[in-house]
């Protein structure tokens, strides 16, 4: 049976290349609002961070998404962006999954 090829994403805090299931999407729609892509499909200009608080963390203090949607964001988006990504990891842990 034929492999599948994994899709891989840039993240941008680390510059690292990981699968796609291992990164989070933040998406900025036309109206200029930054949001979480639980799905990756929502329509706008996409960014990827790794599942990791620390990245996540790092990301708030270097004000990443701010440089890369060249807008200025809140600090509750990163605050909710931390919580986010350690429910999903705290997830992968416990149950295996990507979900």
């Amino acid at each position: 049976m034929k492999t599948r090829k994994i899709p891989m994403r840039k993240d941008i805090v680390t510059d690292q290349m990981f699968p796609k299931k291992e990164l989070v999407r933040v998406v900025k729609n036309k109206e200029n609002e930054v949001s979480i892509d639980e799905t990756g499909k929502k329509a706008g200009r996409g960014a990827y961070i790794g599942l990791d608080v620390k990245i996540a963390e790092q990301a708030k203090k270097e004000h990443t998404f701010d440089k890369a949607f060249k807008i200025k964001i809140d600090d509750s988006f990163y605050d909710d962006l931390i919580a986010y990504v350690d429910h999903k990891q705290a997830r992968k842990e416990l149950f295996g999954d990507g979900k």
